[in-house]
């Protein structure tokens, strides 16, 4: 089961308002009266309450805000609220002196086209965004005359999932200024008895929260009310900012007293099954790994810190194996091994030895372990009451072996054939992640995102242990033949320990006297079938006792369910069964009033005595999520840099303030190895080795050469990058990771960000103001004498220190030249001049060179100043002064 925060209080509130147009300092007087404390730019948010109804999972949320305008002239004000990502926004509406103005829910495309015509008129702002892991901000601002009072009011609801033995509710909460009536009030009535109950916030002492919270439970029913005064707000005694920031938890769970309870409201029934005390059936688990040179750096040090824990949580009946992936393939034993204590010591070596490089061949990786797990069931190798399941991590996109996504996804599902789920993790953004999600969910698991943080290898382990202990697999909910309609999804490969199966549907005879479900199973031991008997009278009695239910509440869990559940089928259907979910999903999300994938919330709003219209989405998945890295494509503008080498090979040296450039070339032969860059206090060397024409040798002396290695070191950091015409090695000495030129990838650690662009170029950041680019330059393979070269741009070298040196670092200081007695050359179409540089007097010839940084295989056109002979007289010494032996 996925985690759920509860959503009546996943809100970040900005208590909830921004304003603009005033200092952001707390505004005490205007004109003659004494503002209330509180006021920030001139606005007062006195209200902000968020006010919850729990019944049976099913949480129904108001969040409203009420904000006064004490300025003396009109000002923005914006509402916002962040929700988790699985629920449904269903109303929204806008006060402003008495006046309201409400969100409609209509279809996508006929929203968008009222969205379309308002932004042609200039009037529009996007409502809703994803904002981090979990959830989304909803987002609205208006124009508040002086005086006025406006009131925000958002209505969203979800269905709790249970996870590791309870409900979370999860609070992001930030005022942003003290509110003087600030209360979370959340009411939960749970039929089958509340069993616990607790609430704890991580930015106030246990000492303050203790008088400003309450919470209490009884029966069925709970209660947590939230209420600081200003006082307790505050982030000091003196103070004016609020210390309402960071994270409002609260847990509860329910009675279990029989592993089933239905409940029926309407002619609508919800039927949830979580068995408690059965034992844990034997699972049979590979683990399939990414370890491409991409997952190299901190990424493959958490993979092996998750995995080490995972072992310690292995069960001595349970089967297990690794396949890690690259550009080929490698197993740590050749079928399932039992995770005996000797095994597992074993299996721990092996783990601290994984290290990482190469391509990424997922298609190969996921075919062994599915073979591996098919085998091992086929030749019984493991128990017959077990269960199979396949865990794969990556963190990239195939690039080796089969790399299209449509053609792994059906190689895949023909080799799993329905026998057992997969489990696709992606770690980080740079990965196709509706590819994970499609393939995981057409083979009856889930993918789950892995975000690059601190807390990635809890992350890894946190899955592990919603999957870790299955108690019933093929489960199997029944109910009386013909006297159901409409049901949800009611068959599930593993049930697991912790988790909530839940069922809904709607009764076809809403009259029926009594009303029985059966949930079948594979245990541990046996075949189990749990029966659960509903007296319908009874249930209607002990329903009646809770006064603050919505009436209807049963009815629109099943609608949110099934909406879920038909948008998840969606991502794999095509052509007209596509087409058919879409329609069932669209109608009931307009029917129920639910923001989805599929409708819009158009709000419109008073401005300047004309209305504006605005429109909320309900955003998804991306399937490549962005990151801070820009990347450098040929579509992209690039920053200009000073200083250069390409081509033949051309130095380029673009002089601050002269509005003019500099070149010159180095002959020297094949092999021959030059210093570019030497700084002695950051610690960074950057190398190249010429290469010449096809068939050249190190004696040759005539045909072009061109940089066909380079080497970057960071002595500081232990950390080099070797980078040739097919590969990139790049980490520390001890462990070195490969990529090819047909990766997309990002390394980042501290201090450090390599981002390679397939088959384009690769940006090699050291902190902020060090910052390279590598051109890839590619030729026709079968051309008879020109090979791949590369092309070196210093693109920020302002934080280098003075002391920088080699053929282009010693140009980063400030120097003056001056170009006059501009005349014919001995080439009609380049004239000569003489210049002055260094205290030299040198002859030049005007010319030009290319630019690549845009265009590969164009360039763009630099003319220049040519400096001859190597640059003698412009470079420091003679360019033999910087020939040394090797890359490194």
């Amino acid at each position: 089961m996925v985690t759920m925060w509860w959503p009546c209080l996943v809100l970040a509130l900005l208590s909830g308002l921004e304003t603009s147009g005033f200092p952001r300092s707390p505004v005490r007087l205007l004109g003659k009266r004494s503002l209330p404390e509180g006021v920030v730019d001139g606005i007062e948010v006195y209200s902000t309450k968020i006010s919850c109804k729990v019944t049976s999972r099913f949480a129904h949320n108001v969040v409203t805000t009420r904000a006064v305008n004490r300025a003396d002239k009109a000002k923005e004000v914006s509402f916002d609220v962040e929700l988790p990502k699985t629920a449904f926004i269903t109303n929204f509406t806008l006060t402003i002196d008495g006046v309201t103005y409400p969100g409609n829910i209509k279809e996508k495309e006929v929203a968008q086209k009222q969205y379309e015509k308002a932004v042609s008129q200039g009037k529009t702002a996007g409502l809703v965004k994803a904002s981090g892991r979990k959830l989304e901000k909803f987002t609205v601002s208006v124009n508040v005359a002086a005086g006025s009072k406006v009131t925000f009011e958002l209505t969203y609801e979800e269905l709790l999932k249970r996870h590791k033995g309870k409900y979370e509710m999860y609070l992001k909460v930030q005022p942003k200024q003290l509110v003087r009536h600030f209360e979370i009030d959340a009411h939960i009535f749970e039929p089958q008895g509340i069993s616990m109950l607790d609430a704890e916030a991580s930015f106030i002492t246990n000492d303050l929260l203790g008088s400003a919270l309450t919470k209490s439970f009884s029966g069925k029913k709970g209660h947590v009310s939230f209420k600081p005064s200003l006082d307790q707000q505050r982030s000091c005694p003196t103070c004016t900012d609020s210390l309402l920031n960071g994270d409002f938890t609260i847990v509860y769970d329910v009675n279990r007293e029989s592993p089933g309870n239905v409940q029926v409201v309407n002619g609508y029934f919800v039927h949830f099954f979580a068995p408690q005390g059965l034992p844990v059936v034997p699972k049979n688990i590979v683990f399939v790994i990414d370890i491409s040179g991409s997952m190299a750096g901190r990424k493959i040090q958490q993979t092996r810190d998750a995995l080490l824990k995972i072992l310690d949580d292995m069960k001595q009946g349970d089967y297990m194996n690794f396949i890690m992936f690259s550009t080929d393939v490698t197993t740590w034993k050749d079928s399932l091994v039992q995770a005996t204590p000797a095994n597992l010591e074993e299996a721990r070596t092996f783990v601290r030895s994984i290290r990482s490089g190469g391509g990424t061949n997922i298609n190969d990786g996921l075919l062994r372990g599915i073979r591996m797990l098919t085998d091992a069931r086929e030749q019984h190798l493991v128990p017959e009451r077990s269960t199979s399941i396949i865990i794969m991590l990556t963190d990239g996109d195939a690039n080796t072996g089969e790399s299209r996504p449509e053609k792994i996804q059906e190689n895949v599902r023909n080799a799993i054939e329905g026998k057992f789920p997969l489990y696709n993790l992606g770690f980080g953004n740079n990965l196709n992640y509706n590819f994970l999600e499609t393939m995981a969910l057409e083979n009856h698991g889930l993918a789950r995102r892995i975000y690059e943080d601190s807390d990635a290898n809890l992350q890894l382990q946190g899955f592990y242990e919603e999957v870790a202990n299955p108690l019933l697999t093929n489960v199997e909910v029944e109910y009386p033949e013909n006297a159901i309609l409409d049901l949800t999804k009611n068959n599930y490969p593993h049930f697991y320990d912790g988790s909530e199966i839940v069922v809904a549907g709607r009764l076809v005879d809403s009259d029926m006297n009594n009303f029985k479900a059966d949930v079948k199973g594979h245990g541990a031991l046996n075949d189990l079938t749990f029966t659960e008997e509903v007296d319908m009278k009874e249930m209607d009695a002990a329903l009646k006792e809770q006064g603050y239910i919505f009436g209807n509440y049963i009815e629109r869990l099943w609608a949110y369910l099934t909406i879920e559940q038909l948008l998840e089928k969606r991502k794999n259907a095509h052509g007209e069964e596509k087409e058919n979910l879409t329609a069932q999903a669209l109608e009931l999300s307009l029917k129920y009033h639910f923001v989805t994938p599929l409708t819009s919330m158009v709000v419109t709003k008073p401005e300047d005595n004309e209305d504006q219209t605005s429109i909320a989405d309900k955003p998804g998945e991306a399937p490549y999520a962005t990151t801070s890295m820009a990347y450098l494509t040929s579509h992209q503008s690039l920053p200009s840099p000073y200083y250069y080498v390409d081509g033949d090979p051309h130095f380029i040296i673009q002089v601050p303030g002269k509005n003019d450039t500099i070149c010159f070339n180095i002959d020297e032969k094949p092999g021959t190895v030059l210093r570019l860059i030497q700084d002695p206090v950051t610690g960074i060397t950057v190398t190249g080795q010429i290469i010449g024409d096809k068939g050249s040798s190190f004696y040759s002396t005539t045909g072009k050469t061109y940089f066909g290695k380079l080497g970057i070191t960071n002595a500081r950091m232990d950390f080099r990058i070797e980078v040739n015409t097919e590969k990139i090695i790049l980490g520390t000495e001890d462990e070195l990771s490969t990529f090819s030129w047909l990766d997309t990838v990002t390394v980042t650690q501290t201090g450090l960000s390599v981002t390679i662009n397939r088959k384009k170029n690769m940006v090699v950041s050291f902190g902020d103001g060090v910052n390279f680019v590598i051109i890839l330059h590619q030729v026709w393979k079968k051309h008879p004498l020109h090979q791949d070269f590369l092309g070196f741009y210093v693109v920020d070298s302002h934080r280098m220190s003075a002391q920088t040196h080699g053929l282009l670092g010693q140009f980063f200081h400030p120097f003056d030249f001056e170009v006059f007695d501009i005349r014919p050359g001995s080439d009609p179409t380049k004239p000569d001049a003489t210049m002055v540089v260094k205290n030299h007097r040198l002859t030049v010839t005007r010319g030009s060179q290319k630019d690549y940084r845009k265009d590969a295989s164009i360039g763009t056109k630099v003319t220049c100043w040519f400096v001859h002979n190597n640059g003698e007289g412009l470079i420091d010494g003679v360019h033999t002064d910087y020939i040394i032996p090797s890359l490194f």
